[in-house]
């Protein structure tokens, strides 16, 4: 496999080439759910292609095949050269790459359990037993479940000489209880929203999440939901959990520090960036306790954002994105980096499959924990009035991810230090910069957890990534509650 790398790598260069790379995957993936005791889909697929990347003129082009043939290679080969010869025409300014020394290497994710060698019928037997803990409880009117599993095998070639081989399997679960009244719907999830939890592990992260154990109490939750009280509307205290954190970070710094979209050239999904290249390292984006960094080295977590190279070859690294409230860095690639003057990529390039052009994407987008070991109780301890938020529910956000609104599934009202008593329908929004610059609190490292994002979508053609996201329960100050979801 490795040989047709290479002859796909070789035909760019007698082609033309200033700069080519190729990359050849292997990818698998399974995923199934159950519905309300019946499986509700099951798919298991296989892939595998070359896709090449040449730079002709100052201008890219990029082709891909499924066959993998000496004929095959060649013809991608060729067809990425003559996209990149038609795009010089009509250039804006030529590519230039930021430098990068040519590494090599073998690198393989940890995975105790491979989840491929786990039957479907044993995990889905699982997924059934949290069915009918949900569906036991009186009031639960839709019980969803699920599993995903994906691995891919990645060879990696450039004309600068780097050469390297990478496996990264990955796993998430997670299970959601709904309740129908009346007139609403109250929902609960776990571990969190919209697929659970999802990391760079085997199926050990399944045994981890406890998913049987967590089914009942999260059920019960969704029906009492219904006899709670409305969120009530007013500006104060808010607590948030840790997975709703790691969403506002998503959204609200991951995607405005993309370098593409600040320069302009990808728009898709998420639209542009309010972080134009006057503010670096002039903008005050929050607190001085708002420590950010982009990480995708395995020693911050086994995160989605995780890996050993990204997908111009560069190695992981840790950067500072906001240093005690001061805006310090973006995500780029080679080319975007050239572009403001940095002298090298912080190696945030990656494609979904072999088939897609590498896009600047997310890593590891992560909070720091506190440093007074703070804990969840402490950190409401000393709130007269205020709300608690968890599991996020739905969001939205400007184009420029400056104005936003979120809602949760479940909120507790917080009186003299303590959880007083469940509300529904619990939301809050503001101003990005606004919003982080009211941080007052967040707990330590004990209470820190990287969650999975599955499914973050960029491009056009879209491209689906995985990004991680570390964070710890933290408290804001002066923020408005209550107003999405307000009768």
């Amino acid at each position: 496999m490795k040989s047709l790398a290479q002859r796909a790598l070789d035909t760019a260069v007698q082609q033309g080439a200033e700069y080519a790379d190729v990359r050849l995957a292997e990818e698998r993936h399974r995923s199934f759910t159950t519905k309300n005791g019946r499986i509700g889909h099951v798919a298991d697929s296989e892939s595998h292609g070359v896709g090449v990347r040449a730079l002709v003129g100052g201008s890219w082009g990029f082709a891909a095949t499924d066959a993998l043939t000496p004929e095959g290679v060649d013809g991608a080969a060729a067809e990425a050269i003559a996209i990149a010869r038609a795009s010089a025409r009509v250039q804006a300014r030529p590519a230039v790459l930021a430098p990068e020394p040519a590494r090599s290497g073998v690198w393989v994710s940890p995975c105790q359990i491979d989840p491929f060698s786990i039957s479907l019928e044993a995990s889905l037997e699982l997924l059934f037993a949290v069915d009918r803990e949900l569906r036991a409880v009186d009031g639960v009117t839709l019980a969803e479940t699920g599993m995903e599993f994906h691995r891919t095998h990645q060879w990696f070639l450039s004309s600068e000489g780097a050469d390297q081989e990478q496996t990264r399997t990955s796993s998430g679960a997670g299970f959601a209880a709904y309740s129908f009244g009346e007139n609403e719907i109250q929902k609960r999830s776990y571990p969190n929203s919209f697929g659970g939890q999802h990391q760079l592990k085997g199926y050990e992260l399944i045994h981890e999440l406890r998913l049987e154990e967590n089914a009942r109490r999260v059920a019960e939750e969704a029906v009492a939901l219904h006899q709670a009280e409305q969120c009530p509307q007013f500006t104060g205290t808010l607590v948030l959990d840790s997975s709703q954190l790691g969403l506002q970070i998503h959204e609200s710094i991951g995607h405005p520090i993309e370098l593409d979209r600040v320069l302009g050239s990808e728009a898709n999904f998420a639209g542009g960036s309010f972080l134009s290249l006057d503010k670096l390292r002039h903008l005050r984006y929050g607190s001085e306790l708002v420590n950010v960094v982009a990480d995708a080295r395995l020693e911050h977590g086994p995160g989605l954002g995780s890996f050993a190279f990204d997908d111009e070859g560069v190695p992981a690294s840790c950067s500072d994105i906001v240093r005690q409230g001061e805006f310090c860095g973006y995500i780029m690639s080679r080319e975007t980096a050239a572009q403001i003057g940095e002298p090298r990529s912080n190696g945030c390039m990656r494609a979904e499959s072999w088939n897609r052009l590498p896009l600047i994407r997310m890593t590891n987008i992560s909070i720091l924990p506190g440093e007074r070991g703070l804990s969840p109780d402490e950190l409401i301890a000393d709130v007269a009035e205020g709300i608690y938020m968890e599991t996020n529910r739905s969001w939205s956000i400007d184009d420029k991810r400056y104005n936003f609104q979120f809602g949760c599934e479940l909120g507790w009202v917080i009186r003299n230090g303590r959880k007083a008593r469940m509300v529904k329908n619990p939301s809050y929004s503001g101003i990005t910069t606004e919003f982080w610059n009211s941080l007052d609190a967040i707990c330590s490292r004990e209470h820190w957890t990287l969650w999975g994002t599955p499914n973050c979508g960029k491009g056009q053609p879209q491209q689906t990534m995985g990004t991680g996201h570390g964070a710890a329960p933290a408290r804001f100050r002066n923020i408005k509650i209550g107003s999405a979801y307000a009768r």
